[in-house]
């Protein structure tokens, strides 16, 4: 790699391909290089370790990126695999979700020969699982199709693919189950009980989907069981749906087909529910239909509230290239500026090589070889560092990356380009710098004096600060960001709520439970429901103003199955008219609106206000009895959907409110309950906080901050060197100025602000570059959510006082040592 470019270097000067004499110079070339390295251990140390920060930043942001870009490709036909997601926007309420009607897919295939074949998967909640006499709550289960195994790569253990899932009450499960439940892999033939009701045979064994899968499946059964699979329910989305598409055929195709088949099966319906056919919603500004996503898009350009698992977004990959790129150009701008500060020292010798006979090539071969050796020990040292903060990446990034003998094949050549590059751009403006000095001038101690009269030095300085300034103020903003989602009144309070998860087998004895444990101490309110504000729901409804569904009249809400205590245990207050009433046996007609549903259909007052259809039918009526202040659902990304409240019993969850300090204790006593239920023997006890659950939805942002503050931390520590390295360059030159002020009087502080006013100019520029890169990127990110702050000049304050003080830490040092040196020994020379 060091000879590739003294090749390079010999041919654009002329010398050709190097012969024995030349190696032997090569040779001489590199163990003077080691010799000046080693007789300035200090300056080369700090040079090697801002250089190692650099590569070490770069290999780790490469790593992380590497896994972001490869979910999903090891399946074999990744690129021609396809999810259908649901997009509708129909009267203002706006809609979209990745499940779809259930016989889609199989028309798909059935109509259009370009379609090779389809996967519908109908993914739950939690599964329960019995093991001997205990049962355990497992994620990650679903139905599929048999063909699961055609579209997807799912490598087999045990098992054929080709029968796997041909039967009902027959189940897949994956490697990793297999050796918890089992305790070995040859289970083919055995059987499973899960929810406590249903036993299945295991047919099969699949190993363990990779860490990029943009989502895990662990229990596969068999969809040949589930009858909604073969409704012809058109208006139902329920299934999420995977198209693989022949060799040659396009997206672009199988968007037509898909088209064509929401025209064909679906109009009618539509027409029949929201009185407007495909053509007059249009016209009307709104939409009805589906979109394709390639599967390899699925993780990083996503933006549906409901994936099955967090996914990423391509703008912080983005984000984190650009970083890897900045912090690795101000590790080489260190560089530069430490070399150059040490051109006093090297003058004389160029000097003396040049009246001795030696070319300017030569010189700046020897200088590119004194880089190209400090990039080297930097790039061990960077190797060294990035194998050390790999498991602190993982645990920021909630990642599994690691080096492997795979990963060899790209990373050896990454890291021998990244060294050659580094010694090459951050060794050249220093060769040609010090390769120039004129000889009888460098004898004569007549050498090039002063600072700021390099431009291009001064350029540099700029860069580092601007580019520091970039990433503190990101840091701050993100910081603001994540305060802002904690302290935001959501229009619930979601402090102190217990949410228990597996209630669904508790039945109709769901009501007796949530009656025992609101007499416990400690427990002030409770609520049977279906759904959570902390969860990105979307079950949506069709309702219509009138009873004729008339054009115009129609919309989408959301539907909250809940009991009527639910409004009081979450803390929601009531905008208009009154909750749910337990002595009102009317109201299980009744709904309560929210107030974006309420201004969608139109709703000012309440008297004999009704609603007709929901989940029901269109000839259901539903009386509005109150509407709820507006509250935010899921996470803040997306703004307030329009939600309808039906009473309706739906044990899937019972929260209560707790007012106490021994939480442990009250969470024994309610286990106790719990399992004191006949229904509930053996059952896991699982539960969770609505806080703890609200703070989830925001681990993306939590990890893009940390990573952002550790290269933000970085990057200052970098440009402090670099700092330290221009004053020691301003320090030298100005030897000989500072002992002739301090023979006339000068003080220690008027030296000290001479070398650094300076560095504050340039501090002053960086600002100005700095803040509006910063602030225009931000803004973007901030576009992630429907609600964010402001991006304060206060954060581009702090980040330019930041920038001041690395200033001022890294400056003093050197400029009292030299302000305090005896004047004779600068002067004597003279």
């Amino acid at each position: 790699m060091l000879i590739v470019s003294v090749y390079l270097f010999r041919h654009l000067f002329g010398a050709g391909y190097p012969d024995l004499q030349s190696c032997t110079m090569i040779k001489n070339y590199f163990s003077i290089a080691l010799r000046n390295l080693w007789r300035n251990k200090g300056f080369s140390a700090i040079t090697i370790f801002g250089l190692a920060i650099g590569i070490t930043t770069c290999l780790l942001i490469v790593l992380f990126v590497n896994d972001e870009l490869s979910y999903d490709r090891y399946n074999k036909n990744a690129d021609r695999i396809y999810r259908i997601d649901a997009d509708f926007l129909v009267n203002g309420a706006a809609f979209r979700e990745h499940t779809v009607p259930a016989l889609l897919g199989p028309v798909l295939k059935e109509e259009n020969p370009q379609v090779e074949n389809y996967v519908r998967l109908l993914i739950g909640g939690n599964i329960l699982v019995r093991k001997g006499d205990n049962t355990f709550a497992e994620t990650n289960a679903c139905y599929a199709d048999s063909s699961i195994f055609d579209v997807f790569t799912l490598p087999m253990i045990s098992g054929d693919p080709r029968t796997a899932l041909t039967q009902p009450h027959t189940m897949v499960i994956s490697e990793r189950m297999a050796m918890k439940y089992f305790g070995t892999t040859d289970i083919v033939g055995k059987t499973m009980i899960t929810d406590n009701a249903t036993t299945y045979q295991i047919t099969g064994v699949i190993r363990n989907m990779p860490d990029q899968a943009h989502m895990h499946l662990d229990f596969i059964r068999a969809m040949a069981e589930r009858g909604d699979s073969r409704d012809a329910a058109w208006m139902s989305d329920n299934f999420t749906t995977y198209m693989l598409m022949r060799k040659g055929a396009t997206g672009q195709q199988l968007q037509q087909y898909v088209d064509a088949a929401t025209k064909k099966y679906m109009e009618g319906p539509l027409k029949k529910m929201t009185g407007s056919n495909l053509d007059e919603l249009k016209k009307a500004g709104s939409h009805f239909g589906y979109t394709l996503l390639p599967l390899t898009s699925i993780h990083l350009y996503s933006t549906l509230r409901d994936e099955v698992e967090p996914s990423g977004n391509m703008q912080y990959v983005y984000i984190f290239i650009a970083v890897a790129i900045i912090i690795l150009l101000i590790a080489c701008v260190n560089f530069m500026n430490l070399s150059t500060a040490r051109s006093a020292g090297r003058a004389k010798e160029v000097g003396v090589r040049k009246v001795l006979g030696s070319r300017r090539s030569a010189l700046i071969l020897q200088f590119l070889a004194e880089s190209t050796v400090t990039s080297f020990f930097a790039m061990l040292l960077g190797v060294a560092m990035a194998v050390l903060l790999l498991p602190y990446l993982n645990q920021v990034a909630d990642k599994h990356i690691r080096f492997h003998a795979a990963a060899l094949v790209w990373i050896l050549p990454l890291l021998a380009g990244v060294t050659l590059f580094i010694g090459l751009l951050a060794g050249i403006y220093p060769a040609l710098f010090l390769s120039g000095f004129e000889p009888i001038k460098v004898l004569k101690g007549k050498i090039r004096m002063g600072f700021s009269d390099s431009w291009l030095r001064n350029s540099l300085v700029v860069f580092q600060f601007a580019s520091a300034i970039l990433l503190i103020v990101g840091t701050l903003v993100i910081y603001n960001q994540l305060k802002f989602i904690r302290d935001k009144q959501l229009g619930y309070d979601r402090n102190q709520v217990l949410v228990l998860t597996n209630t669904y087998p508790l039945g109709d004895h769901a009501r007796e439970f949530k009656a025992e444990v609101m007499r416990l101490p400690g427990v002030d309110k409770g609520s049977i429901t279906g759904v959570l504000p902390t969860e990105l729901s979307t079950n949506t409804a069709i309702y219509s103003r009138d009873a004729a569904f008339s054009t115009g009249q129609v919309t989408g809400l959301v539907e909250w199955l809940v009991d009527g205590d639910f409004i009081p245990t979450m803390g929601m207050k009531m905008a208009n008219g009154r909750n749910f009433s337990a002595d009102m046996p009317s109201d299980s007609s009744a709904i309560l609106v929210n107030e974006t549903a309420a201004r969608l259909m139109g709703i000012t007052d309440l008297n004999n206000r009704m609603l007709y259809g929901g989940s029901q039918g269109n000839g259901t009526v539903l009386n509005v009895i109150g509407i709820v202040k507006d509250f935010n659902t899921g996470s803040l990304r997306s703004k307030i959907p329009p939600v309808v409240f039906r009473l309706v019993f739906e044990p899937r969850r019972i929260a209560f409110r707790v007012n106490t300090h021994q939480l442990p204790e009250l969470l024994a006593k309610i286990k106790q309950v719990y399992q004191s239920q006949h229904s509930m023997a053996g059952q896991p006890f699982t539960y969770s906080f609505l806080n703890d659950d609200f703070n989830k939805l925001y681990r993306a942002e939590e990890r893009t901050g940390k990573i952002f503050v550790s290269f933000a931390i970085l990057a200052v520590l970098i440009a402090a060197l670099g700092v330290f390295g221009l004053i020691t360059y301003a320090a030298e030159q100005r030897t000989r100025e500072i002992g002739i002020r301090k023979v006339m009087g000068a003080s220690v502080t008027g030296i000290v602000l001479m070398l650094s006013k300076d560095f504050f100019k340039l501090i002053g520029i960086s600002v100005l570059i700095g803040s509006p890169v910063a602030w225009f990127i931000m803004s973007r990110w901030l576009r992630n959510f429907a609600y964010s702050v402001n991006i304060s000049w206060t954060v581009f304050l702090i980040a330019a006082l930041i920038a001041i003080a690395i200033t001022i830490v890294s400056v003093i040092y050197r400029a009292v040592s030299a302000a305090t040196a005896n004047p004779i020994n600068s002067l004597k020379a003279e």
